[in-house]
């Protein structure tokens, strides 16, 4: 019979506070991000081990021997609320000969040490990078295909321009200027020191005939000598887990490469509330997050440009979106006025900068356009998914749900536009979840449970066959069965309340340990297993309770602040419904109205709407009007804040209930047979709802938000 052992040698703590009180003084915490993994152990042991109990993905070719110098991680230096830790280097043990001779080889990043050779000598947050982790990442954020009516910001000419002469003491930028005049019609250009700097020598290095490139024909940044017919501009979105751009040639429109990486700030907080804690408890911590943004869009500007075989100083243009908080960071803001009441934005309308100002590697002349907020928690990211899917030029009642670790949501049709936030935390992405992981090859993210026999079959990302399929132990030897992402998350708990595993009101039943003993005793509560391998070292991975609870918190933000626009327009129904965002892109819509993550709407009308925003930062690089288009559009969307609202805390209470407390949903059931609520479901939903509503007073009332996990 399956059990809910966790080994020796460890505890892990998401297990209960109450178990982490009575445990030995000498156990350290150890927070590892990005995956949010934690546990206790003994001072002294070693990170790499630590690790491997707690099935953090950290690449050891030796073993741990030392040999290989693979298994970087980053100690995190300051204090981390969100954790209630003080995380620095001497909560680690010091730098042995192993790791010297590694540095003296330059093998060993700065700022970097070895986790099989360091121990832990107190509570420590401990960041493993992107190329330390053996399953990399999967960036979810592809170009969608989209026609997109060509109007670049940036526009080239080529000219001929007169050469100088002893009785006509004209400057070279003037000559310029009255060439433009002549020979293209463009008067009235201003310029800039950066672009003056360099015009002489391209003038004389092409003989007098060179190409220029004009912003919004009224600025001129730049000049190359002779011809030159191809320019290039980058669309880049920042989210909090991920940074994703798409590099294009501004007069085709062509997307000739894309790419994705993992923000580097994810080391200071899963969360956006956890960073801006981050920024409020350590000095000149807004720096540090500022510096390793603008360092992860540099790197990977680097990358799509090696893709595309062009340099990037051939980048002419870029536009930004971004929440609020990721928004303040890139332009070097301190974010602090967002974490808490009345959520002020430093601006909210456009912006047009120097790429170089921000420190960004593009041409030193680069344009950067970054798209307005609308309001305190709903971004320029927002922005850019209105811009994309044009709830505004519609007659149907539009939902538009940005699905991150804050999820944004906007609401209306061409009469009217309403937006919020809902901080539902990072549990829709794997964090905060027992076996949870974020995408990357071996990850479960498919799954179907026979409602008879309860049991499960799955599928991983990188393998087509099901678990159940010949062949599938195979072609998964290489990556194995490592966690469970997002999506995978959704269709698990789906597909358990679907079999009556899980009741309405979010309780394993354990009951239905009789039937399969895949449902077994968990302490006081119930957990199922998903998957155990034959090889005791693999991850065991199981739903416990825990984790339901927290896709339920998540879950109720989401739909309750859905319903407060919902309330605000007088309707009971919306027509249409579009999942923007990465995670929002690959879960399965029907799923994600089975445990009421959304309203009730006919299924054919719910769409992925892929990475929306990315999309409008698209546009909004390729056509210049959009941008003003969008500014407009802004100024009349209508902004709720959800942290003020009195009705969102029944809102709440209510959408704990799977797939609500209340709500019918009548069109849903017509396509899925929904399990019918017992009595102990209605029992329990009372209590549940008087317990998740005290817990969501008390983060309302620490100005946070609703629904946030860590109040600032």
């Amino acid at each position: 019979m399956p059990g809910g052992g966790n080994g020796a040698g460890g505890v892990p703590a998401d297990r209960g506070s109450d178990r982490e009180r009575h445990l030995d003084r000498q156990d350290a915490l150890v927070v590892f991000t990005p995956s949010g993994k934690r546990g206790r152990f003994p001072v002294g042991t070693p990170v790499l081990k630590i690790a491997r109990k707690l099935g953090v993905d950290i690449d050891s070719v030796c073993g741990g021997r030392g040999l290989c110098g693979r298994c970087q991680i980053e100690v995190g230096s300051g204090h981390f609320a969100k954790h209630g830790i003080s995380s620095g280097q001497d909560s680690v043990s010091e730098w042995n000969q192993v790791e010297a001779r590694y540095a003296s080889k330059k093998v060993i990043k700065p700022g970097r040490r070895l986790s099989c050779q360091t121990r832990i000598e107190g509570d420590v947050v401990i960041d493993v990078p992107p190329d330390s982790q053996v399953h990399k990442q999967v960036v979810r954020k592809r170009a969608e295909v989209r026609d997109i009516e060509l109007d670049p910001a940036i526009r080239l000419h080529y000219v001929e321009v007169e050469e100088p002469d002893m009785h006509n003491p004209t400057g070279d930028l003037e000559r310029l200027y009255l060439a433009l005049e002549k020979q293209w019609g463009i008067t009235g250009l201003t310029s800039d020191l950066k672009v003056l700097q360099g015009l002489q020598h391209s003038l004389r290095e092409g003989g007098w005939k060179v190409t220029v490139a004009i912003h919004r024909d009224q600025v001129l940044t730049g000049v190359w000598p002779g011809f030159r017919d191809k320019a290039y501009g980058l669309a880049v979105d920042v989210g909090s887990t991920t940074i994703a751009a798409h590099l294009c040639e501004l007069r085709s429109g062509e997307v000739i490469a894309s790419s994705g990486v993992m923000n580097p700030q994810i080391r200071f907080g899963e969360d956006l509330m956890s960073r801006v804690s981050y920024v409020m408890m350590n000095p000149s911590g807004d720096a540090e997050m500022t510096d390793a943004v603008r360092q992860g869009i540099n790197a990977l500007t680097a990358q799509v440009c090696a893709e595309a075989g062009i340099d990037p100083v051939d980048i002419v243009n870029a536009t930004f979106v971004g929440n609020p908080i990721m928004h303040h960071l890139l332009l070097g803001i301190d974010p602090t006025e967002l974490g808490g009441a009345p959520f002020a934005l430093a601006l909210n309308s456009g912006l047009t900068l120097w790429g170089v100002d921000l420190g960004l590697q593009f041409a030193p002349t680069a344009r950067v356009y970054i798209l307005p907020c609308i309001a305190g928690h709903v971004g320029a990211d927002t922005a850019g998914v209105i811009l994309s899917e044009t709830p505004h030029l519609n007659d149907e009642i539009t939902l538009v749900v940005d699905v991150g670790t804050n999820a944004e949501i906007v609401l209306g049709n061409r009469e009217r536009l309403l937006a919020c936030s809902s901080p539902t935390g990072p549990a829709f992405e794997g964090a905060q979840i027992s076996g949870g992981q974020r995408a990357a090859p071996g990850a479960i993210e498919r799954v179907r449970i026979d409602p008879e026999t309860l049991e499960p079959r799955f599928r991983v990302i990188g393998c087509d066959l099901w678990s159940d399929e010949p062949g599938f132990a195979e072609a998964t030897k290489s990556s194995g069965v490592t966690g469970i992402c997002g999506s995978g998350i959704i269709e698990v708990l789906a597909e358990l309340f679907l079999a009556s595993v899980i009741r309405s009101d979010g309780t394993i039943d354990g009951g239905r340990a009789a039937r399969n003993q895949r449902v077994f005793a968990d302490g006081r509560t119930f957990s199922y297993l998903l998957y155990e391998s034959a090889d005791p070292h693999d991850p065991r991975i199981v739903i416990t309770q825990n984790d339901v609870r927290a896709i339920q918190l998540a879950k109720a933000a989401l739909y309750a602040g859905i319903r407060l626009l919902m309330d605000r327009l007088d309707i009971e129904h919306v027509d249409r419904i579009q999942l923007a965002g990465a995670f929002g892109s690959h879960i399965d819509v029907k799923y994600a109205m089975v445990l009421g993550m959304i309203p009730d709407c006919l299924l054919e009308n719910v769409h992925s709407a892929g990475n929306a925003a990315g999309t409008g930062a698209r546009i909004a690089l390729l056509n210049q009007r959009a941008r003003d288009n969008i500014e407009d559009v802004v100024r009349r969307v209508e902004k709720i804040e959800t942290a003020v609202e009195p009705k969102f805390q029944a809102h709440f209470v209510e959408a704990m209930a799977l797939p609500h407390k209340t709500a019918p949903f009548a069109r849903l059931a017509e396509a899925v047979t929904l399990p019918a609520a017992s009595e102990s479901d209605a029992d329990s939903d009372r209590d549940t709802g008087r317990r998740e509503g005290r817990r969501e007073r008390r983060r309302r009332r620490a100005g946070a938000g609703p629904g946030a996990e860590n109040a600032v």
